[in-house]
């Protein structure tokens, strides 16, 4: 079960980067600067981005505590 969770926690960390540059970069396409559709805009990219940006960071930081071990059964 301990290996199962270190491999979990490096696939949560390669998820959390994948996220974050998919976001970043679909920001980067839709945003044009006489867009009249609301996906064209800046400000709703930019409050998704600063919402989902700690999401993700928290869920890479979940897996790497998880790689570390940090989650791993103690027997007493």
């Amino acid at each position: 079960m301990n290996t199962i969770k270190k491999n979990l926690g490096f696939i949560w960390i390669l998820l959390a980067i994948v996220a974050i540059g998919l976001l970043l970069q679909s920001a980067f396409t839709h945003i044009k600067p006489n867009g009249k559709l609301d996906i064209n805009k800046p400000m709703p990219w930019m409050i998704i981005i600063i919402v989902f940006i700690p999401i993700a960071v928290g869920l890479g930081l979940f897996g790497w505590y998880a790689l570390k071990g940090e989650y791993n059964r103690k027997e007493s």
